[in-house]
């Protein structure tokens, strides 16, 4: 189905076992990627508070742009005419574009769907917009990241009726994608969707693992459903897909979801929650969230996490911290950002290598327990 005739220059080995939990490496044109790994979310082509340097420093080897603002600002073109994303944003190493479908499906006042695509208006200047499969495509191969995705439907996920509609269309969908795509470079996964019904997200998973993608997406998930549905839905689908092929949970990155996520059989994640707590003042560590406005940390010498190898936690107080808070100072965020993003980077490091040495499960156990005694 794909039209593109090119060998792939992308491959996953799976490296160990450990129950459902795998350690692999996925080969990209910028470099190997170490799973299970973390993404953070760089929205319009930067991790907010944060530069590339400092981004690899902290460990980050896979960083997430969005399709949806960066073909409203700047234009895919102009960024495609400057060299694509890598060059744009001066980041060597792999990235991942996701394809603009959750963001403006979200935008529920202004924008119409039909089974070719769908017309939106844009939240920055209200100028009407149409956004198909093909559209996609080409908005992703212009930006030029590593791994794209195909354009699918995120419903509501306890409507029933509405999840079948929306599930047929992003069957159809990923059949378009798959014909749209040129370029040999760029990893195109397939999503798979269904809300909570153990029934769709089994057809659909069958579906799209059908297609012979290089790597498939579970969407639809950590969008207002129970914890205990997201790892149903996680082990119905994990079941089905591929093994030889690697999997990415869209929007999960609380230590607790990565490590849950990791023990049901998933290789990528990305969220902007790390980078968007350390903006509201809110430190990430594994047992638990501090936020640095409580007057409780005003003369306290301690780092955030005892521990902590980060560059935050090496050189800075957490009194220091809750100064630049108060201060409104941009620098706590930089630093907070830096420490949130090593927190779950070597989170999921730690995961890495209990997977290669057999004991994920006794590394989750104790995890667990740990963050039970301190909440």
């Amino acid at each position: 189905m794909n039209s593109d005739p090119s060998p792939s220059p992308f491959s996953f080995d799976i490296q160990a076992r450990c129950g459902n939990a795998r350690a692999g490496i996925f080969h990209t044109p910028h470099g190997d990627l170490l799973t299970p790994i973390f993404a953070p979310v760089g929205t319009q082509a930067t991790v907010k508070a944060i530069t590339p340097a400092q981004l690899h420093e902290v460990g980050a080897s896979l960083v997430l742009a969005n399709t949806y603002h960066l073909y409203l600002r700047p234009g895919d073109e102009l960024v495609a005419q400057l060299g694509g994303l890598h060059s744009f944003m001066s980041w060597p190493h792999p990235m991942l574009t996701d394809s603009g479908g959750y963001q403006v499906f979200s935008l529920a006042d202004t924008r119409k769907i039909d089974e070719d695509g769908v017309t939106f208006k844009s939240h920055i200047d209200g100028s009407t917009h149409r956004l198909t499969p093909e559209k996609s495509i080409a908005i992703q191969q212009n930006l030029g990241a590593d791994i794209i995705m195909a354009f699918d439907e995120c419903a509501p996920p306890y409507d029933r009726s509405y999840n079948e509609r929306a599930m047929a269309r992003t069957h159809a969908w990923a059949e378009r994608c798959l014909r749209a795509k040129t370029r040999s470079d760029q990893a195109l996964f397939g999503i798979v969707q269904g809300g909570v019904f153990p029934d769709l997200r089994q057809a659909s998973a069958e579906f799209i693992a059908s297609l012979g993608f290089p790597g498939h997406a579970i969407g639809g998930l950590s969008v207002g459903e129970t914890k205990p549905e997201m790892h149903a839905m996680l082990e119905v689908v994990n079941s089905l897909l591929p093994e030889d092929k690697p999997r990415y949970l869209m929007g999960v990155g609380t230590p607790e979801g990565l490590v849950n996520g990791v023990l049901r059989g998933i290789d990528i994640f990305d969220c902007v929650l790390p980078t968007r707590l350390a903006r509201h003042n809110t430190a990430v560590t594994r047992l638990g969230k501090l936020n640095l406005v409580n007057a409780a940390y005003r003369q306290d010498e301690s780092p955030i996490q005892p521990g902590c190898a980060c560059y935050t936690c090496q050189n800075f107080s957490r009194a220091y911290l809750r100064h630049l808070v108060v201060a409104k100072e941009m620098l706590a965020a930089t630093l907070l950002t830096v420490h949130n993003l090593y927190t779950l980077l070597e989170l999921m490091r730690d995961l890495r290598q209990s997977i290669l040495a057999g004991c994920v499960e006794d590394f989750a156990t104790q995890f667990f327990a740990q963050k039970r005694v301190t909440s």
